[in-house]
């Protein structure tokens, strides 16, 4: 029993030790006690949180780097940029615009680097120039390499240049076209029509002519002989009887009875650089051409339209732009152009009331042959009668 009381004191006085020791922290430990268990509670879902946050945060950056340059990274991120700016100075920003960036984009400006002109082509050298040609000097400073004039009524030269070489003539091939399809007397009014054999396979050259429209025979050879329409001379050709070899041989024996002795041709069109002449044997075709009037009239109305037979008419406009110069009266006139031959042109016309024959032949320039037809005018109009015929003499 001694035993037991003494246990119970013992316990009493541990008890009363203890409490006071609790009762001494008071309420405000207990509270703090409890914050802290609270905080330790909410901590951890916190610094989860957080340290997502930075994972994708770091994602981003790392992505965004891998698409920029280091110094966009820079401009574009705040303070960090500022004091990248400030470290680095203007030599920065000068190495951000030599590397074609736009600040804060995100994306990376490509410079625009223009191609470099291209090499400039040497010039096509025609027929007339690997002749030697294009040395031989004139009074009159022509561009043209050949160019012969006459008195169509007396046949007097009156100025002549190279006048005997052979040279391609291109379209003017068209005015021996246009002779034979008269002198055969077909039928105008027939109707013919373009087909894939007109297509021009020597030159790739375009026309407005399309396969498969139809018009008369006087049209094509108007369009032929006014606006120089290849395909239109070609259909004419291949509805000759005998087709188109046999149109081509009439035309060299056209030539052959005019004295036209340095002319050959191959084709309807003058595509070809193998239909040749000189300028004398032109100045013959233009005389004996221009005894038919459908063929003065043809070639030079200054514009026609024609009825293709697809609904809808075709404007054509001369290609002598001379024969809508009231200044100038042209009777005949046809021009032709292809590389080898350069620019051509002939022509009857009045001068002084008199009726004159021009041939120019290889001229440089796309209005060169037209300037040429000019300086020989004015020279005739201020010469006087002996000295066209001792400069004819000279030339000679």
């Amino acid at each position: 029993m001694v035993k037991s009381a003494l246990g119970i004191f013992i316990s009493l006085l541990a008890f009363t030790v203890t409490t006071p020791a609790v009762h001494a922290q008071g309420p405000t430990a207990v509270k703090s006690s409890k914050k802290q268990v609270a905080k330790k509670a909410v901590s951890k879902p916190v610094v989860k949180a957080k340290k997502a946050v930075e994972r994708r945060s770091e994602k981003k950056l790392v992505k965004r780097t891998s698409a920029r340059p280091a110094n966009a990274l820079a401009a574009s991120s705040g303070k960090a940029g500022k004091s990248a700016k400030s470290a680095k100075g203007v030599s920065s920003v000068k190495s951000a615009r030599n590397a074609k960036v736009r600040p804060n984009s995100g994306y990376q400006r490509v410079a625009f680097s223009p191609s470099p002109a291209p090499a400039a082509l040497p010039p096509v050298m025609t027929a007339g120039d690997m002749a030697g040609l294009h040395l031989t000097q004139d009074p009159l400073s022509l561009k043209s390499n050949a160019a012969f004039v006459i008195d169509q009524m007396t046949s007097q030269v009156l100025f002549e240049k190279n006048a005997s070489v052979p040279l391609p003539i291109a379209s003017l091939t068209k005015l021996m076209m246009a002779l034979i399809v008269v002198e055969a007397r077909q039928n105008m009014d027939e109707i013919l029509e373009v087909t894939s054999d007109d297509i021009d396979r020597e030159k790739n050259s375009s026309s407005r002519l399309r396969v498969g429209s139809h018009m008369s025979r006087a049209n094509m050879l108007h369009i032929a002989l006014m606006s120089s329409e290849n395909r239109a001379a070609s259909a004419l050709g291949r509805n000759y009887p005998g087709g188109l070899p046999a149109f081509v041989g009439a035309m060299n024996a056209k030539a052959r009875a005019l004295g036209m002795n340095d002319t050959r041709y191959v084709d309807s069109t003058g595509l070809s650089s193998h239909n040749v002449a000189s300028a004398r044997d032109l100045a013959k075709l233009v005389v004996a051409a221009y005894q038919h009037p459908v063929i003065r009239q043809y070639s030079t109305n200054e514009r026609y339209a024609v009825d293709t037979g697809t609904g809808h008419q075709l404007q054509y406009m001369n290609s002598n732009r001379l024969v809508m110069n009231s200044n100038w009266e042209i009777g005949l006139q046809k021009t032709g152009y292809i590389s080898e031959a350069g620019r051509c042109l002939l022509m009857q016309t009045r001068i002084d009331g008199r009726p004159v024959v021009m041939i120019f032949l290889d001229s440089k320039g796309k209005d060169s042959r037209l300037a040429d037809a000019g300086r020989v005018r004015k020279w005739l109009e201020t010469s006087k009668p002996q000295n066209l015929v001792q400069a004819a003499a000279r030339q000679g």
